[in-house]
């Protein structure tokens, strides 16, 4: 039997450390928190909330001209975000923020 092969482009990433170098910087780019209100309303980074199951519908507020930074709280939300929306439209914009606000959390108490 042969296995069927996904012709998907590799999946950017970007470190905590990156992204508040980015930030420091004040570079040009846009965040999208894909956690749950709840988890967005206790602890953020600044992204636009756009839960997980809602992703695709917010499609119009996702910028398609800069980057775009996805997190979640470790990293795997963010990481299923960004293959649903590749999978249906034409993103190669999208950057996984890796470990999420777990790894931000850390690299701040660092």
């Amino acid at each position: 039997m042969r296995m069927k092969i996904w012709n998907r482009q590799k999946m950017k990433s970007i470190t905590a450390i990156e992204l508040q170098q980015l930030m420091a910087d004040k570079k040009d780019f846009q965040l999208v928190d894909v956690r749950e209100p709840d988890e967005h309303d206790a602890f953020n980074i600044g992204g636009a909330l756009m839960p997980l199951a809602e992703v695709i519908s917010h499609i119009s507020e996702i910028q398609k001209d800069r980057p775009v930074i996805v997190y979640c709280r470790k990293g795997i939300r963010s990481q299923i975000a960004i293959q649903k929306l590749q999978d249906k439209f034409p993103f190669n914009n999208l950057y996984n923020l890796t470990g999420g606000t777990e790894a931000w959390k850390k690299s701040m108490d660092g």
